[in-house]
């Protein structure tokens, strides 16, 4: 994968070594005590669990804070303190790589519509020693209330990835279609059968002899045509997030053709003017915030919108009820209009009604869809489309059994929010497979800010394989 987590990965293994600051005061006095311990040793060679101890914040994962503290020190009480790190490049400590993604650097980033606002404040987005505030002064643009488009952030990744000079370790236009565990010896005989034979887990595990990962899949040419490839590993890390298979519902008449499962069907239907003032409703399920995203949107154009989604609008796990209101004004307005326009009360805004504790029974042909309240009572509507936005779970089906071995709950399929990838905290190495590390949301990191520290920690992992540490 080559988002955000594999760029910062990928620049990690090209060299480039953090080090303390001297002189930098940092605000946490433990920290800071420790960070003068040992000033002359890079951060990647020094014991992240010690370092990390007693850090709190947004994150679940320790070495997440730790790195996301060392660059933006008081950001969480709005500070603007410098990072404690000074960046080094060591080309003799670099790790041989090749970073595989479908499109160009950025990952999902290139797939969101190009005008929405993030979620997280600019800064946040920002990788290692290249702030995105600076990024996006040297276009002449400021950050609105703080927050950048998705579009910036795609190109801030993409320029990030050259201005780096990383650009030689990424192969874009990839897509994998199988990571295998191989016993060295059937490499070089090159026979499929004998591998296969031998396999007494789904994983190819042979204790007595050397194994490493190989990975198989196709480059897309310029042509269209599926060149095939396969590369041998000793490691192989998974980084390739969540937004690949949307949720579906599971109901009746959802495989119609007016049923999707992406807000770009709605920028698409925009576009091509088949839906507009005069048009049915558009029907948006989810309470997430790409429902909400959807809602922004169809309001801005003036679609009326139907608005189903299952929990109450108070509920403490509404993504909404989470949100300072000063610093998300537009997801606060979503937020009012779903309490204030229920189909019971029609409230000041025209063109939305919010049908809270309500499921989808069914769509029908004729675009009729039903629905069904905590009551049991059913409602129909007439739509012109519906959009299913009610989350997104990863594709690992290039893994043996889709991954469900590696993850948290073996019976359960990898999901970045119930259920991800079981990883030790400070080496991001899968616990059911070494050499196998994953990154991100797969690992349970969902933001961008928190995903850096899951790639010191694997960086600090290999480079102690590698022995490229001094200390």
């Amino acid at each position: 994968g080559n988002g955000p987590s594999g760029i910062c990965l990928s620049y990690l293994l090209s060299g480039y070594t953090p080090y303390f600051k001297r002189h930098s005061l940092h605000p946490h006095p433990i920290l800071q005590r420790k960070l003068e311990e040992a000033p002359e040793v890079s951060v990647l060679d020094q014991d992240l669990e010690y370092l990390s101890e007693g850090l709190e914040g947004r994150s679940h994962s320790p070495v997440a804070l730790l790195f996301d503290t060392l660059q933006r020190p008081d950001t969480d009480f709005g500070g603007t303190a410098e990072s404690v790190l000074t960046w080094w490049h060591e080309p003799d400590r670099a790790i041989p790589h090749v970073v595989l993604g479908r499109n160009a650097p950025g990952g999902a980033w290139h797939s969101i519509e190009g005008s929405m606002v993030t979620l997280s404040r600019g800064e946040w987005m920002g990788l290692p020693d290249l702030p995105f505030k600076e990024w996006l002064k040297q276009k002449r643009r400021g950050l609105r209330n703080n927050r950048a488009t998705a579009e910036d952030i795609a190109q801030y990744y993409q320029h990030y990835v050259v201005k780096k000079g990383l650009q030689k370790n990424f192969k874009c236009g990839t897509v994998v279609t199988s990571v295998r565990k191989v016993s060295a010896e059937s490499i070089s005989n090159h026979t499929q059968k004998d591998l296969q034979e031998d396999s007494d887990s789904l994983w190819n595990s042979n204790e007595n002899s050397t194994e490493v990962f190989q990975v198989d899949g196709f480059f897309k040419t310029v042509e269209g045509d599926k060149e095939p490839f396969s590369v041998c590993a000793e490691n192989v890390v998974l980084a390739t997030g969540t937004y690949d298979n949307p949720t579906w519902l599971g109901v009746k008449g959802e495989n119609l053709s007016y049923v999707h499962h992406q807000l770009s069907a709605l920028e698409e239907a925009v576009k091509s003017n088949s839906v507009g003032i005069m048009s049915d409703p558009v029907l948006i399920v989810g309470a997430g915030l790409t429902a909400a995203d959807a809602i922004l949107f169809a309001h801005h154009c003036n679609i009326p919108v139907i608005h189903v989604f299952r929990r109450r609008v108070t509920d403490p796990g509404l993504i909404f009820n989470q949100l300072p209101k000063m610093m998300y004004p537009e997801y606060h307005k979503v937020h009012q209009m779903m309490k204030e326009q229920t189909a019971a009360c029609a409230g000041p805004y025209e063109c939305y009604i919010s049908l809270p504790e309500h499921h989808v029974l069914s769509f029908g042909k004729d675009k009729k869809c039903i629905f069904q309240d905590k009551n049991g009572c059913q409602k129909a509507y007439k739509i012109s489309m519906a959009l299913v936005l009610t989350g997104s779970n990863p594709n690992l089906s290039f893994l043996p059994n889709n991954g469900i071995d590696l993850a948290m709950d073996s019976d359960q399929p990898v999901n970045p929010k119930r259920n991800p990838i079981d990883v030790d905290p400070f080496t991001y190495e899968c616990t059911q497979e070494k050499g196998l590390y994953a990154l991100g949301p797969l690992a349970g990191d969902n933001f961008v800010r928190f995903v850096q520290g899951g790639a010191l920690a694997v960086a600090s992992s290999l480079l102690k394989k590698a022995n490229k540490n001094p200390p």
